[in-house]
C-alpha cells in the first residue's frame, strides 16, 4: 500500500490521480499507523512551510516521518519539509537532509514557475533517464541548497537542488506527477525500489 500524507497542504489528490493513472492504489491519510506500515510513502505539498510544520507536528506525524525504514518521496513542499531548517517562517524543520532552504533572491520573477531542465541526475530516481536532460514542471519561490544529498541540480536564477536522496528518503522540487512522461518514469522508478 502507498500512503500519502494528509497535512492540509495541497497536492495529494494529483498525486493520487498519478499513481491511479500508473496503475497504483493509494490511500490519503494523516493515521501514523497507516504511515508507519505503508510500503511507500509520499509527503507532497503546495503550501506554506510554518504552517504544514504545525500540521505535522500537531498529527504527530512529524515524529514518525525520520523514523521510517520504508521508501519515503518528498514533493516539492514535501522536499522542503525533509530538510535541515526554511527561511519560509524561520523553522526547523524535519532534519533528513542537512541542507537549508531559502528563498529565491529578490528582484527576481517569483515563484518560479514552469517547465526547467534537471542536470547532474544521478541514482535511482532517475534510472533509464540520467543521460537525458529532461524538462520538469517547478512551482516555488523556496529552494533547498545544494548538498551532498543532492542528485540533480536546476537552475533558476542560482543552481538548486532539484531532487535529493539520502539511504531511503527521496525527494523532489519539481512536480512529477506534473511533468509528463518524464514525471511517470520518475514516479515509476520510486514505485519499484
Amino acid at each position: 500500500m502507498i500512503a500519502i500524507v494528509q497535512y492540509n497542504a495541497g497536492n495529494t489528490g494529483s498525486v493520487q490521480n498519478a499513481l491511479t493513472r500508473l496503475g497504483y492504489e493509494s490511500i490519503i491519510t494523516d493515521d501514523t499507523d497507516t504511515i508507519c506500515s505503508a510500503d511507500k510513502v509520499i509527503l507532497p505539498g503546495v503550501g506554506q512551510a510554518r504552517a504544514a510544520m504545525q500540521q505535522l507536528q500537531q498529527k504527530g506525524i512529524a515524529d514518525i516521518i525520520p523514523t521510517l525504514t520504508q521508501p519515503v518521496l518528498g514533493i516539492c513542499l514535501g522536499l522542503q519539509l525533509l530538510c535541515k531548517s526554511s527561511s519560509e517562517g524561520r523553522i526547523n524543520c524535519l532534519g533528513i537532509f542537512d541542507c537549508a532552504v531559502k528563498r529565491f533572491p529578490t528582484g527576481q520573477i517569483v515563484p518560479h514557475t514552469g517547465w526547467n531542465t534537471l542536470e547532474e541526475m544521478k541514482g535511482l530516481l532517475f534510472s533509464s533517464i540520467e543521460r537525458l536532460k529532461p524538462d520538469v514542471y517547478f512551482v516555488h519561490s523556496y529552494y533547498a541548497q545544494p548538498c551532498s544529498a543532492t542528485v540533480a541540480i536546476c537552475n533558476y536564477i542560482l543552481p538548486f537542488s532539484a531532487a535529493l536522496q539520502k539511504d531511503n528518503f527521496y525527494a523532489t522540487q519539481f512536480h512529477p506527477e506534473k511533468s509528463s512522461g518524464i514525471g511517470e518514469i520518475i514516479l515509476k522508478n520510486f514505485l519499484t525500489l
